[in-house]
Order: C-alpha cells, then structure tokens, then sequence
C-alpha cells in the first residue's frame, strides 16, 4: 500500500483470458498443461474422414473371390444371379472409392454389369496390366485369393479411370461384331485348306462347311445391318462415318461396336486407345525407333484395311502417303501414319457431327 514489497508469495497471478485457472486442482479429466482444445476459442473440431476402399475382384467360371483394400477383407461368392446379388449388396454397404476387375474371356461382363447396374465405381483392366503389376511388386505366385489381392492393390496405387459399360445393345453389337470376324476367319481357313485337298471326298465336305460359313456371314450381316440401321443413334453415326472416302460398312460398324470413345476424346488420345500412336523408345542418347503398341486390336485392323483403300481414293489420305513416301518413310510407316489421320478425321466428324466434305 505504501510502495513497500509485499513479503513472498502475497502476490496473486494475474488471470489472463483464456487461461486456465491456477486454482484447478485434483480433477483427474483437467486440461492442466495441455493445450487449448479449439473449442474453447469457438472452433468445431473436424471430424476424420472416412479412408479410401478399393476392391479387387478374381474373375473365374464359377466362382468370384474378393479382397478390400486396405482393410483387408476377402470374401467369395458363386458366379450366378443368386451370387451377384450377393456382391453388389456386400461391396454398397461398403462405399468403395473403385472396383477393379480383370477382363477375362467375357466371363467378367455379368458380373461387371451387375455391379454398373448398381452404380459402383468399376474398371475393367487388361489382365496383362495386372500381371506386370505382380511382378513389379515381387509377388509371383499366384492363386485365385492372391490375384484379388493384388487387383485390389493395383486399384489404390494406379487408379484407373471408371470408365461406363456398354447397355445391352451395344454388347449384342460388339458380339455380332466378334462373331463375324470368327466366321470370316473361319472361311479363309476351309479356303486354304480346300486348295490343298486332293481327295475329291475331302474337297466335298469343305465346299459343304463353306457354303454354311457363307450362309451364316450372309444372315451376321443382315442382322448387324438391322441393328444399326434399327437405331438413330447408330444409323447416324454410321451415316457420317461411310461419307468419308476409304471407309465402307465392316469399318463403320466395328468402330460403332468397338470404339465407343469416337468423338468424346482428342486425337492424341484416341489414337493411343486404339494403338496407332507412336510409343519412344529412348534412353540416354539413344534414340529408338517409335512403334505402335497396345490398343484395340479389332478395330487397328479394321482401320488398317480402310486405310489401304483411302490412299488409292480419300485425296487427302493419299496425298499425305504419297508426301510421306517421297520424304523417304519407308511404306508401311507412311501407312500407320495414315491410319493415325484417317482416325482423327473420323473423330472429328463424329464430335462435330460434319459428313466428309470434298474440298
């Protein structure tokens, strides 16, 4: 009071906002010397998000087995109706972030129907994909239950991009598509093997099995024809793609059944889809030769004949070839390269929705 100091200890702390009280003592749940929980100062504490699930799943005849990753779950159920039921229900109770499973012979297209159906993030991935993936991790061995895993792994460290599976029309398209060029195949095979026959009886029975092979293309066709004819969307589309000099129907109708992706990508990509697109092959100062790898295989050789007739009729085509060839391209390059415009042509007509226009 008189400016005298007070003896030890008479003096009390200050209290400052916000602090806690010195006088808070003997109460095990005090925050005594931790850290102010933010709401104290006004704030919501946030809540955790939910991690990441991705599912693999081992496509086999009868049987599909599951792994979640990074849970760790597996489970497996029969390839039927009563089956898939049974996994769509389980994999939406769990939200997953993607599905991937492996195309494997078309046993996978119910199953990645069914989970579509659903409207489930899927991926179906090339199996070969997933093989070098396995390998590149060091696991080599291989079971049903091990291929689940490793599908699911491939899911949460690649991420391929859900892409939507084709309605039931298209599938029945592509698949006329397939069963067509089987009979094609099927025919140059009997061909050659009746210009080797000398044994009249034996020429007999090929000359039997090719006129029910050329029976069986004639009704494809009529039915391919029907189907896209039947459709606006198609008939359109098909309309566009045959007003380009150099593509006719088998062209057209593969790229409709085969290449859904025409018109919704750029050239660069579409190309690449397709394996047209050159791939380097450089390492230090080494320069390798570019090559075209990977890709639709059916549709690269669909265009790879349209190609052939476009350099003798599409004046652009053919004047690009002949440009390339005069530049010292050896021929089958200047075809790829070729095929590479052909496509991009094609692709922008169908997103413009401009027929071929002579110039």
């Amino acid at each position: 009071m008189d400016g005298s100091p007070q003896p030890p200890g008479a003096i009390e702390p200050v209290k400052k906002h916000g602090a806690p009280s010195t006088g808070s003592t003997g109460n095990p749940n005090s925050r005594l010397g931790h850290k102010s929980s933010p709401h104290s100062q006004g704030r919501v504490m946030e809540q955790p998000s939910t991690s990441p699930r991705f599912v693999g799943i081992d496509v086999s005849k009868d049987r599909l087995d599951v792994h979640v990753h990074p849970s760790g779950l597996i489970f497996a159920v029969a390839r039927d109706g009563k089956g898939l039921e049974q996994l769509t229900t389980q994999i939406r109770d769990l939200a997953p972030t993607l599905i991937v499973l492996e195309a494997t012979g078309g046993f996978e297209i119910t199953v990645a129907a069914a989970l579509a159906g659903a409207g489930l993030p899927l991926a179906v991935v090339n199996p070969r994909q997933i093989r070098d993936f396995a390998r590149a991790t060091g696991r080599l061995a291989k079971t049903d239950a091990l291929d689940a895993q490793i599908i699911a792994l491939f899911a949460e460290r690649i991420r391929p991009e859900p892409r939507p599976i084709a309605d039931a029309d298209s599938q029945a398209l592509a698949e006329l598509m397939a069963r067509r060029r089987q009979v094609v195949e099927m025919i140059g095979m009997e061909t050659n093997r009746f210009r080797q026959a000398r044994n009249p009886r034996v020429q007999r029975t090929i000359k039997a099995t090719l006129k029910t092979l050329e029976a069986q293309l004639a009704e494809l066709d009529r039915d391919i024809n029907d189907s896209v004819r039947g459709s606006p969307i198609w008939r359109a589309a098909d309309d566009l793609l045959t007003s380009v000099p150099g593509v006719g129907d088998v062209t057209s109708r593969t790229l409709i059944a085969d290449l859904p992706e025409l018109g919704q990508l750029d050239r660069r990509r579409i190309a690449a889809l397709v394996g047209v697109a050159p791939v380097n092959r450089d390492s230090g100062q080494m320069r390798g030769r570019r090559v075209i790898a990977g890709g639709r295989t059916d549709v690269r050789n669909a265009l790879y004949m349209a190609t052939l007739s476009a350099t003798r009729w599409n004046p652009v085509i053919s004047q690009h070839y002949k440009s390339l060839v005069e530049r010292g391209r050896p021929k089958k390059v200047a075809l790829v390269a070729c095929m590479r415009r052909l496509l991009g042509i094609l692709n922008a007509i169908i997103r413009t929705t401009t027929p071929w226009q002579n110039t």
